[in-house]
């Protein structure tokens, strides 16, 4: 029966593709883990890892095994911290993960009062789409993510953070701008940037209105993922895009007056949480997590929706 270290070992070798920065991550060295990684691996009579592959990747039975050792993993971490009285402080490691839609303008707002409050907490932040942060949780590999919800994934657990309005960004010709206050359904398809297929947002908004272009150019394919590259090329061309209040607050003023637009009726809205395994030990790192997203809530923010007529949307 492999041994809990040497289950540790093959789930470092699956983050880090490469047996020397698994045994540098692990303090330990490479014929170290080499021989143990071997060793798993004849005593369940099985290859875990294809090591021609650069990086180095799982084979099919692997895939298994190594799920089933991440488990294992975290069910024995829970253990030794339920033995030792640990469960219940908000100390240790912790792993982030944000989308990227959110990770700039909303980090800021808390990750210097928690760094203070929290100095026992050494906290990882890292940016990944939401499919990327579903599959880490459940190997893992991550703690928690804040990301659009809902998810409908079984075995994660969701804590409602604040739901964030839409607005729209034309550029300064666009006659769209004229409106005041208009309905999702005014928007025109031929105008509308989005972003690359990789992003919840973009099958989100093609439901709302249509499909939407990848670019306005008709000789250029347009791959992008954030809100700040779709602001400018709209600015340098044309047409107009959906942007989350989380971005829009970070405009200048001048800006948002003379190129931002509300919703009249059904705002695109998006909810987001603070998502986590919910076999997790770390319930105090999440709770104290939070409890302080929500206290540094900017004014704009709600943890509720007051209004009925909200389109919910997904955004990663």
């Amino acid at each position: 029966m492999p041994t809990i270290t040497q289950l540790s070992y093959l789930l470092a070798v699956e983050k880090h593709g490469h047996f020397g920065r698994a045994a540098a991550a692990l303090d330990v060295s490479q014929p170290t883990l080499s021989s143990q990684v071997q060793k798993v691996e004849t005593e369940l009579e099985t290859p875990i890892f294809n090591r021609r592959s650069k990086p180095i990747q799982a084979t099919e039975a692997g895939k298994v095994i190594l799920k089933l050792a991440a488990e294992v993993v975290a069910v024995h971490s829970n253990l030794m911290a339920a033995a030792s009285g640990d469960k219940g402080k908000v100390e240790g490691p912790f792993t982030l993960a944000l989308i990227p839609t959110l990770a700039p303008y909303v980090l800021p707002w808390f990750v210097k009062s928690f760094s203070e409050r929290y100095a026992s907490v050494q906290l990882q932040v890292v940016e990944l789409t939401t499919d990327e942060i579903i599959s880490e949780i459940a190997a893992n590999r991550v703690d928690a993510g804040i990301l659009a919800t809902p998810l409908g994934e079984g075995g994660l657990v969701e804590h409602r953070l604040f739901y964030d309005p839409f607005y729209v960004y034309a550029h300064p010709d666009e006659s769209i701008l004229k409106n005041e206050g208009m309905d999702p359904s005014a928007l025109d398809a031929e105008h509308l940037w989005l972003l690359d297929d990789g992003h919840c947002f973009r099958a989100q908004v093609i439901n709302l209105c249509g499909m939407g272009k990848q670019s306005n150019l008709p000789n250029v394919v347009f791959a992008g993922g954030s809100f700040e590259t779709i602001k400018n090329l709209i600015d340098q061309t044309s047409g107009y895009t959906l942007i989350p209040e989380t971005f829009a607050r970070t405009l200048p003023w001048e800006v948002r007056n003379r190129q931002v637009r509300s919703f009249s009726t059904r705002v695109p809205t998006r909810e987001v949480s603070l998502v986590h395994h919910s076999k997790t030990w770390k319930t105090s790192i999440v709770s104290a997590l939070a409890e302080l997203v929500q206290e540094t809530l900017p004014a704009a923010f709600s943890p509720t929706l007051a209004d009925e007529e909200v389109l919910p949307i997904r955004l990663s």
